[in-house]
């Protein structure tokens, strides 16, 4: 049976950080576009929800110097990694823009900390999430995707219209063989780094053929047998709103995954399906509201001029601290209550 955590209070950020246990954040970041106009709508929103833990940024080497310095005035705790690839760097079989996420792999380096929520930097949190860090040890937490939108058309599942959303409107044919086994998303997980699973991950990459949804497919596979599903308040893939709208309260929604065409809030027209919705408008506005906001902004001593050399493998904000390390060569869990 699924182990169930008991309510508990969590510190609204007002505990130092001395007494608080080694665990962080990490998104990631790559190359020199508007991504990461996303990772500081996160820091910020992180600091608006009285989070009581740093952002780690992990960055290729391709992440130009002033964003590192925007990050860095953020608050943000900036980590240089190298890229990680599919085995001799074979991409024909996955989707060619989600090829270079196989680097998220690297966070399992970031020993530490003893335990990470992951989150994509087109994500917001609108609630503070600090009382996930609390999951019980040892398995891989992430909110279970949908099979519904057209990226799934190459899948048997979307061929027959399964949703494990909705797994009683179509049942599974037996002549396909066993059903498939839960799926999240890879946009938000809750892991722990270790450099034993580090290594396993990149070997076992090196014989796994890439596949359309790249790292995500691999983390499936990889902790398959650890996979515990959370509620779909922790990462809203947008298409859930369409596709499955009875499955999502949205007043009680507490991560916003902006991963839908069309809706990165930063890049937003409403001219894309399903982009002129009054929710996905107010979304968005909520978005702008906490990048806007001035109030948010990290004071520290850092100027926007900073410069953070690509070859300083840990930048961080003047409030954190940040150790450097060498770099080495579905059931629900009822997630316990931030009240």
């Amino acid at each position: 049976m699924a182990p169930v955590v008991n309510s508990s209070a969590l510190t609204t950020g007002l505990v130092k950080a001395a007494s608080l246990p080694s665990r962080a954040y990490v998104t990631f970041l790559a190359g020199n576009g508007d991504y990461v106009k996303g990772v500081v709508g996160l820091a910020k929103g992180l600091r608006k929800m009285k989070s009581a833990y740093p952002l780690v940024v992990a960055c290729l080497p391709d992440v130009p110097e002033e964003h590192r310095a925007i990050l860095v005035n953020q608050g943000c705790i900036v980590r240089e990694i190298e890229p990680v690839y599919p085995p001799e760097n074979q991409t024909q079989f996955a989707m060619a823009y989600y090829v270079i996420n196989y680097s998220k792999l690297r966070i399992w380096e970031f020993v530490e900390y003893s335990k990470m929520i992951y989150l994509d930097g087109d994500i917001q949190v609108y609630e503070n999430i600090d009382h996930l860090f609390d999951l019980p040890d040892g398995y891989f937490y992430a909110v279970m995707d949908c099979f519904c939108e057209k990226t799934w058309s190459h899948t048997p599942q979307y061929k027959i219209g399964y949703c494990q959303q909705c797994p009683d409107k179509v049942q599974w044919p037996e002549e396909l063989g066993p059903k498939p086994p839960l799926y999240f998303n890879a946009g938000m997980f809750v892991f722990e780094p270790s450099l034993p699973v580090y290594d396993d991950l990149l070997s076992t990459l090196k014989i796994t053929p890439p596949t359309p949804f790249a790292e995500q497919d691999f983390l499936n596979m990889f902790f398959r047998d650890i996979y515990k599903p959370i509620p779909p308040i922790y990462n809203l893939v947008l298409a859930m709103l369409w596709r499955h709208p009875e499955n999502i309260e949205l007043e009680k929604v507490k991560v916003v995954h902006y991963c839908a065409a069309g809706s990165k809030p930063w890049r937003y027209t409403g001219k894309e399906e399903n982009m002129d919705r009054e929710d996905i408008k107010m979304l968005v506005k909520k978005w702008w509201d906490i990048y806007n906001d001035e109030s948010l902004d990290y004071k520290s001593t850092f100027t926007a001029a900073t410069p953070v050399p690509a070859s300083n493998p840990v930048a961080v904000g003047s409030e954190a601290e940040a150790k450097r390390i060498k770099v080495r060569p579905a059931r629900y869990i009822a997630a316990p209550s931030a009240a």
